[in-house]
């Protein structure tokens, strides 16, 4: 045998895929092919199919109490709605995680295995904030591929990744890319945690996989940033970590209760830094400390600039949120934080948000320009059930009930109520005994997103 042919057939050897039931032994195999780890990891991707049931009105004008008392029949007529997403079976007995909007407002929801079959699902809980939802399907005793998760917090900027999903309906494709970017955010209520990646993501993708290449979930496809909705190059994916913490809270109380600090805080800018004498920016600056709160009780104070938690850097408000996010209610949060100059430590007992004050739901009527409108004292439950700071304090309108007086007023759910006739309010018995009084004339006041907002009805 010629030098040439024995140099040829070590070559051949020592790059020889694996059978393809064997997972890849090394970055060498893995280059070859990606066929193993997504062998491996198609089974527990699935399908889901959802039936919602809308009432529509047959005539604008049946929206209309007014109308409506001159017909006996019911003029509605019910619309069907069919949408398409995947999900991931995390759990052998049947427990399978997706997006919160490819299951919201679902009457039926059906999961559709690789292999083709079908089991009806029930939500066991659901968190918009996060966008994620967690399904149970009866599986009768039979035992279920799953996928194990990986860890989100190992990741970093260019390595690559899988997307396994059913874009469009197309059952099971792979798509494969890189990590484009970390820590990214949608909008002011998300944690700003997302996976950025190239694979490409599309619709039907939504609550599908995102595996590394050891074949582990490492996140849960959620959107897509693109000018036509179609992919673009910009895809994000929820990381593992706040996954595995949505999934336990529900698993375990069936709704997500994220823990309640007391304190509020903001990012440490380079002007803060250079005030404080500190060499550069980055933590973040507590600047309130509720009295009664956990970290109160820890011994953290305004002042202090929290740096990590549980060793993971915190840089900002929404890195430490997510943070806190990631952890269960019960266990401990290990801070770091910075107080003049030294570096200290403190074990926060996390707890759920209290409620308190009441929240004293009230729907307003009788004649005043807010009737119609379901309010509400804030406290820190319900902030955080709305997603907008939980030290805010105040009164906030939870709905608007369609077609009546508030609503022709334009009031809006959100909105938080400041004032009616120039009378400060701090209260929901406040507001309540400031609407029932008869007025010739109404001046409210409220705050939307940050500005301040003034109606005037009447003389």
């Amino acid at each position: 045998m010629t030098l040439f042919r024995l140099l040829c057939l070590l070559a051949c050897v020592a790059f020889t895929v694996p059978a393809a039931a064997d997972p890849p032994a090394s970055r060498e195999q893995i280059r070859m092919s990606f066929a193993p780890v997504v062998k491996q990891a198609s089974p527990a991707v699935v399908n889901i199919y959802t039936r919602t049931v809308v009432r529509q009105a047959a005539n604008p004008l049946m929206n209309d109490p007014f109308f409506r008392r001159f017909f006996d029949e019911d003029m509605n007529r019910d619309r069907v709605q069919n949408a398409l997403g995947s999900g991931v079976i995390v759990g052998a007995d049947g427990v399978v995680v997706t997006n919160h909007h490819v299951v919201a407002g679902a009457t039926e929801i059906t999961v559709v295995l690789s292999d083709r079959r079908e089991f009806e699902a029930k939500l066991l809980g659901t968190d918009e904030r996060s966008d994620l939802a967690v399904l149970k399907v009866n599986t009768k005793g039979e035992r279920l591929p799953t996928l194990p998760f990986g860890d989100s917090d190992q990741l970093e900027v260019g390595d690559l990744v899988l997307a396994i999903g059913n874009p469009f309906g197309f059952s099971q494709s792979v798509t494969s890319g890189i990590v484009s970017a970390l820590s990214r955010s949608k909008g002011p209520n998300d944690y700003g945690t997302f996976i950025q990646t190239d694979a490409a993501i599309n619709p039907g993708n939504s609550g599908g996989a995102l595996i590394n290449l050891s074949g582990q979930l490492v996140g849960i496809n959620s959107w897509i940033a693109s000018p036509t909705g179609s992919y673009v190059g910009i895809g994000f994916a929820i990381p593992s970590s706040l996954v595995k913490a949505v999934l336990t809270s529900i698993t375990q109380t069936g709704r997500v209760v994220h823990a309640f600090l007391g304190l509020s805080a903001q990012a440490l800018t380079q002007e803060l830094a250079q005030n404080m004498g500190l060499t550069k920016p980055g933590g973040v600056l507590i600047n309130q400390v509720n009295k009664q709160g956990p970290a109160a009780q820890a011994g953290l104070k305004p002042g202090d600039i929290i740096i990590a938690v549980n060793g993971k850097p915190v840089d900002d408000p929404e890195a430490m949120r997510f943070r806190m996010a990631t952890l269960v209610i019960g266990s401990d949060a290990h801070i770091a934080f910075l107080r003049d100059g030294s570096e200290h430590t403190a074990d926060i007992r996390l707890v759920p948000p209290p409620e308190t004050p009441s929240r004293d739901v009230t729907e307003i009527k009788g004649r005043n320009p807010l009737s119609g409108a379901t309010i509400a004292n804030i406290n820190p439950a319900l902030a955080e059930e709305m997603g907008i700071p939980t030290e805010t304090r105040g009164i906030i309108v939870l709905a608007i009930r369609p077609g009546s007086v508030a609503n022709r007023y334009g009031f809006q759910a959100s909105d938080l109520l400041l004032g009616v006739n120039d009378q400060t309010l701090a209260s929901v018995a406040e507001a309540r005994d400031a609407l029932s009084a008869p007025q010739q004339s109404w001046r409210i006041k409220i705050n939307r997103e940050g500005q301040t907002l003034s109606l005037t009805v009447g003389q």
